[in-house]
C-alpha cells in the first residue's frame, strides 16, 4: 500500500480529524519517516499544523506487540512532568479509519543523532549530550507513576523474571535458526536472576541516542520518542540498555563505541555516566551490573530477531529489518562474554 499517495486515506483522516482534533484542519499529505523498525511514523501535513501519525504496522503481529494506545496513554500522562515528550493530540482505536490503530502527536523539530560518537559536535561539548541523556533517564525513573494514574501500566516486582519469560517466548516464536550462544545466555540469565529489590518505575524500554530529539544546536533534550516498549520495571534495565552503546561495535547496522577511544572523543566513561545518573536520582551505584548488561544484550537480540522475522514475512516498517538477522548472534556472543 502506497500510504504517501493514498488520497482515500487522507480523506478518511480529514473526516476523523474533524471530530477528534479539529484544530488541525484538513489532512493534506502524509510522508513516512525513513527511520523506525517497529511502529511506522509519518509526517502528516494538515492545513493548520504539521503533526506526527504513529500507527501499528501491517500484517500479522505478535500478541501484545505494537500497542500504540499504550504509547499514547503514557506520553499523555507525562505531558506536565520533568520528562520532555511530544504533545499527545488524539488517539484512534477504530481500525476502519486507516486500517489500524493510530495516534497523533506534535511534530518536534530539532536534532536527532545516529552516531554515538557525535561527529557533528565539537569535542568539548559531547559530554554535555551524554550527561543530558542519562540525566533525563534519571528524571523518568523519578516520576511518581501512581500519581499519574499509571499503577496498572505494568506489574510491579519480579521484573527480570517476567521479562525473561516474555522475551524468551517471543524469541522462540520468531527464531529462524538455532543460535547456541543465545540459548546459553538465556540459561545463564535464568540461573542468575537477582533478588527483587522492590524498585519499580516507568522505564522507556528502548532508550537510546536516536530516540531523542535535542533542541537545535543545543544539548537540551526537546522530546523523548518511541515509547512502544515502555512499562513499569526496574530502572537498571533502562540504564544498562542505554550504556550498552559503549560496548557495541563501531560499525554495522547499530553503531557503538567499542572500538573508539572515548576519552579522545570527549565522551564520558561508563562509570562517570552511572555516577551522574545516580546523582540526579539520588541513589547509590547499582550492583549486579554484569547481569543488567548481559540481560540488555539478550533483550536487544530478541527484539532484533523479531524485527528480522517481520522483514522475512514482509511486515516490517523498514526494509533494513531484513538485515537485522545477522546481528542476533553477535549480540548473544557479547552478552554471553559478560557471564564468564
Amino acid at each position: 500500500m502506497n500510504i504517501d499517495a493514498d488520497q482515500t486515506m487522507l480523506k478518511a483522516l480529514t473526516l476523523w480529524i474533524a471530530d477528534h482534533a479539529p484544530q488541525l484542519g484538513n489532512a493534506i499529505s502524509m510522508r513516512k519517516f525513513a527511520a523506525g523498525q517497529s511502529n511506522p511514523s509519518f509526517l502528516l501535513e494538515c492545513s493548520h499544523r504539521s503533526v506526527v501519525l504513529r500507527r501499528k504496522p501491517a500484517g500479522e503481529l505478535l500478541a501484545s506487540a505494537h500497542a500504540v494506545d499504550r504509547e499514547y496513554r503514557l506520553i499523555k500522562a507525562l505531558q506536565d512532568s520533568a520528562v520532555p515528550v511530544p504533545e499527545a493530540i488524539a488517539l484512534c482505536t477504530d481500525d476502519s479509519v486507516i486500517g489500524s490503530m493510530f495516534y497523533l502527536m506534535s511534530y518536534e523539530p530539532g536534532d536527532i543523532f545516529w552516531d554515538p560518537a557525535l561527529p557533528e559536535k565539537d569535542h568539548n561539548c559531547r559530554a554535555d549530550y551524554y550527561f543530558a541523556l542519562v540525566g533525563t533517564l534519571a528524571q523518568l525513573h523519578k516520576v511518581d507513576y501512581k500519581a499519574l494514574g499509571l499503577s496498572d501500566f505494568g506489574k510491579p516486582g519480579n521484573y527480570y523474571a517476567r521479562q525473561m519469560s516474555r522475551w524468551s517466548a517471543q524469541y522462540q516464536a520468531s527464531a529462524t535458526d538455532v543460535i547456541p550462544e543465545m540459548n546459553e545466555l538465556i540459561q545463564w540469565l535464568n540461573d542468575n536472576l537477582p533478588e527483587d529489590d522492590g524498585e519499580s518505575c516507568i522505564i522507556h524500554g528502548d532508550y537510546r541516542l536516536d530516540n531523542v530529539i535535542f533542541n537545535s544546536g543545543k544539548s537540551e533534550i526537546r522530546a523523548v520518542l518511541d515509547w512502544e516498549l515502555a512499562t513499569l520495571g526496574h530502572p537498571m534495565a533502562d540504564l544498562a540498555y542505554y550504556l550498552m552503546a559503549l560496548r557495541l561495535p563501531r560499525h554495522g547496522e547499530i553503531k557503538g563505541l567499542r572500538d573508539d577511544d572515548i576519552r579522545t572523543l570527549g565522551i564520558p566513561a561508563e562509570s562517570a555516566l552511572i555516577a551522574h545518573y545516580c546523582e540526579v536520582r539520588g541513589v547509590t551505584a547499582p550492583g549486579n551490573w554484569s547481569f543488567y548488561l548481559a540481560f540488555s544484550f539478550f533483550r536487544l537480540a530478541a527484539i532484533l530477531q523479531g524485527v528480522y522475522k517481520r522483514g522475512l514475512d514482509g511486515n516490517a516498517s523498514n526494509e533494513r529489518a531484513t538485515r537485522m538477522g545477522r546481528l542476533v548472534q553477535p549480540l548473544a556472543e557479547m552478552g554471553r562474554a559478560l557471564t564468564v
